[in-house]
């Protein structure tokens, strides 16, 4: 029963906290923001190293730039019609701004190169000029940052591969026929509108389920995958293709066999990588630890604050709506 009422607690949770921030004053919002940016001006330089690098990598901004009519202020924006999701994250970072500055964004997967600077959840991994116009929010965080507590050690668990995914997607499904008979795997996909059951089609798994399996699969759907980050902070292995979109959670800086095991574009090798790390756990544990150690950059929620602020500060910057000095942020 807790199982089934956690999602909806976790959702309660993070909009009544969002609703009761709304209630804050906007002056104690940027009073938040000066003292935050004082805490980074008196940082050790190794922290603020950190620091800079992570806004850098979300903020590839390299020269001036002039808003265009699309750009709006952020005393102007609403969320009627908008997601709810997004707009909790985003409207918690923009109040930490005066009134009258501009911003441009986009909320959904995106998965396009943007024609001007725009705030975004995802953007496609290519090349820093490619992707030069896509700053990255930590947004829909309620869906996409919630981690789960895995006591379960990786060789107590079940030693097959398990993934569950709507069937809402093409090659979610013919990932599920592929391999959805084959040993050591526990793999289907949940019926999503199909009339008719098939033969692809497995019961739904929650989180709890799937982490008492050594082996979680990772497959993207629009953007990036979402149990992504729940596996890496677990003690199960994450096992999948070199990923091709990216969010805050910097996919493209992940290593192949030091974060996740990677799969071939056409995930056949996946009973081959079962097998190899069924006979060599000791390396599995070793991957699992780098990814916990990534995952960890990601819940400091005070330094995650302060790096979205950062990030929209240069966007100001660069944009001629800044400060008349510029934050010390790595080029």
């Amino acid at each position: 029963m807790f199982s089934q009422l956690s999602k909806p607690l976790h959702k309660a949770g993070f909009y009544t906290r969002n609703q009761l921030r709304t209630l804050v004053p906007r002056e104690i919002w940027q009073a938040r923001r000066r003292a935050l940016l004082g805490w980074y001006s008196r940082m050790e330089p190794q922290m603020r190293a950190e620091i800079d690098a992570r806004v850098s990598y979300y903020n590839r901004l390299a020269h001036p730039v002039s808003p265009s009519g699309q750009w709006e202020a952020i005393s102007d924006f609403s969320s009627r019609g908008k997601s709810r999701a997004y707009c909790a994250d985003f409207e918690h970072l923009i109040r930490h701004f005066p009134g009258h500055l501009l911003v441009n964004y986009r909320f959904g997967d995106i998965t396009e190169f943007q024609p001007e600077p725009t705030l975004l959840k995802s953007r496609p991994i290519t090349s820093t000029s490619l992707n030069e116009n896509s700053l990255l929010l930590k947004l829909n965080s309620v869906r996409h940052y919630r981690f789960y507590r895995d006591t379960q050690p990786f060789r107590a668990k079940k030693p097959l591969a398990v993934w569950r995914g709507k069937s809402n997607r093409d090659h979610r499904i013919e990932f599920a026929r592929q391999f959805m008979d084959t040993p050591r795997c526990n793999i289907g996909c949940t019926q999503h509108k199909e009339p008719d059951p098939q033969p692809w089609h497995k019961p739904f798994m929650s989180v709890q389920q799937q982490l008492n399996y050594r082996y979680i699969v990772s497959l993207e759907g629009i953007d990036v995958a979402t149990n992504l980050k729940w596996i890496m902070a677990s003690n199960s292995l994450c096992l999948m293709r070199r990923p091709r979109y990216e969010t805050w959670f910097m996919e493209g800086t992940l290593v192949p066999g030091y974060h996740y095991v990677e799969l071939r574009d056409d995930h056949s090798d996946l009973p081959e990588k079962i097998e190899y790390y069924c006979r060599h756990p000791e390396e599995a544990e070793a991957i699992i630890a780098n990814a916990q150690r990534h995952v960890a950059r990601f819940t400091d929620r005070r330094k995650e604050d302060l790096i979205g602020l950062l990030v929209i500060e240069r966007l100001f910057q660069l944009s001629g709506q800044g400060r008349h000095s510029p934050l010390p942020v790595a080029a």
